[in-house]
Order: structure tokens, then C-alpha cells, then sequence
């Protein structure tokens, strides 16, 4: 029987690079994301891409409407894993000059988010009996940055998130991974943090000769849930050769 795997963010960078790879290991994928366009015509290169594909599903997803996570529970036979990929970043403001609304929709995607979508999945991967929740965290989650308050805090959160739901889920069949990449480049999250400046979005990887890619956490993620169901990988930490911390980069 193929296993389900649900991942969030899935229209795009680490979530559309691990669907790709979880299709490609034989799961059921369900894509779930804003743009539904996205995510159709990844449903459909999926397909294309893995003959004999696994199922895969496209679902309309706000993580941070709760009737929208309702929606996806309710449209979910089963669930096996979770991928909790949706968030992101937003500015690079000091505490000082730091907009709080921003701040508030980092919290409401990165950490609200994530628990809504867990608290509607859960009782699915409980009863799997072979479930696995990995949620996709940021070293920024664990090393501060100046002009990171916002990001930090917002990670930092769904770190302890990560480790309180290992404690509390010890005596179910559901394991709990962290994937906490460094300094990744995809299409999107430097151009989203910076409004769309183009040139902002480009600085954070200037000189930088091999940032990591969306397919890198992929793979990660991917190794994490094909270990045997008594093996929990708790935590990967994950960065280019060139990086040494989040604040600390090797630049040509």
C-alpha cells in the first residue's frame, strides 16, 4: 500500500521540490498551496516526470485560515507524513524599526500555521500507525542575525513546536523531524522577504559560488522519512560547504 504524504508550500522552491522527490519514492503526494494554477501544472509535470506515478493531489491551502485547513483535513483519506513547509520571511528591519505587522504575518505562517495544519492532520497520522510529522525550520530558528528579529523569533517558535510535539506524541506511532536549512536559493523566498526588489533579492547570494537548492532540503527530507519506522531522525541542520553559520558566509 503507497503511504500519503502531505506538504504544504507546495507551489513552489523546497515544497515543490519535495513533492517532486516524495512522488519519486513512491508516495501519494497531496500539493497543498495558495496557487492552485502552480499547483496543477506541478500535478500534471509530476505525472509526466514519474511514469506509473503515485497519486497526486492539488489542494487550495491558507495556512492561516483555519476554514482552509478544515478543507484540506476534510479532503485527506489518510495521512502518513506531513511536511509543514509553508512560511517564509518577510524584511530585514531592526527590532527598532521593525514593522510589527510583518512580524505578526511571519507568526501567523510560520507558527499558527504549522500548528493548525498538525492539529487537523494529527488524529490521520495517528491512525496510520506509521506516521511522521517533519517540519521545515530555518537555522535562523536557532542562530540570531541582525535583521533577522522578525524570522527569528518566528522560527525559533516553530522549533519549540518541533520538540514539544516529539515529547507529547513519544507514545504514539508518529515521529517528529526538524529540517533546519541555511542559506538556500529558490525562485521566491529572497524575492518575497525584499517586496519584489529584485536587486535586494539578489545580495543575500552575491558571491556566494554553491548557495544551497530547493532539492538539497528535498533530499533531506526524503532520507528522513524512508528510515525504518522505529529510526526518528530528530533534527537535520543543513547548509552549503561555504556557510558556517547564518551570519557567517565565504563570498568570492
Amino acid at each position: 500500500m503507497r503511504k500519503t504524504a502531505v506538504v504544504t508550500g507546495a507551489s513552489s522552491g523546497i515544497g515543490a521540490a519535495t513533492a517532486r522527490r516524495l512522488a519519486a519514492e513512491g508516495f501519494n503526494v497531496v500539493l497543498a498551496a495558495r496557487r492552485r494554477d502552480r499547483l496543477d501544472a506541478l500535478a500534471k509535470e509530476i505525472a509526466e516526470r514519474v511514469p506509473g506515478a503515485a497519486k497526486i493531489a492539488p489542494v487550495t491551502l491558507d495556512v492561516t485560515s483555519q476554514e482552509s485547513v478544515d478543507a484540506l483535513a476534510e479532503a485527506v483519506n489518510g495521512c502518513h507524513v506531513l511536511v509543514n513547509n509553508a512560511g517564509g520571511a518577510l524584511g530585514l528591519d531592526t527590532v527598532a524599526t521593525a514593522d510589527l505587522d510583518e512580524w505578526r504575518a511571519m507568526y501567523e505562517s510560520n507558527v499558527l500555521g504549522l500548528v493548525r495544519v498538525t492539529q487537523a492532520l494529527l488524529p490521520k497520522l495517528i491512525e496510520s500507525g506509521d506516521g511522521h510529522v517533519v517540519n521545515i525550520t530555518s537555522l535562523a530558528g536557532h542562530v540570531p542575525y541582525e535583521g533577522g528579529g522578525g524570522y527569528n523569533a518566528a522560527k525559533f517558535a516553530a522549533y519549540a513546536v518541533n520538540d514539544v510535539l516529539r515529547l507529547e506524541l513519544v507514545a504514539e506511532p508518529v515521529r517528529v523531524t526538524e529540517i533546519a536549512p541555511g542559506l538556500v536559493k529558490t525562485e521566491e523566498f529572497s524575492l518575497v522577504r525584499f517586496h519584489g526588489d529584485e536587486e535586494k533579492a539578489a545580495k543575500p547570494y552575491e558571491g556566494v559560488p554553491e548557495p544551497l537548492v530547493a532539492d538539497d532540503v528535498a533530499d533531506c527530507v526524503a532520507w528522513a522519512v524512508t528510515r525504518p519506522s522505529h529510526v526518528n531522525i530528530d533534527r537535520i541542520d543543513v547548509q552549503p560547504r561555504v556557510q558556517a553559520a547564518p551570519h557567517k558566509l565565504h563570498r568570492e
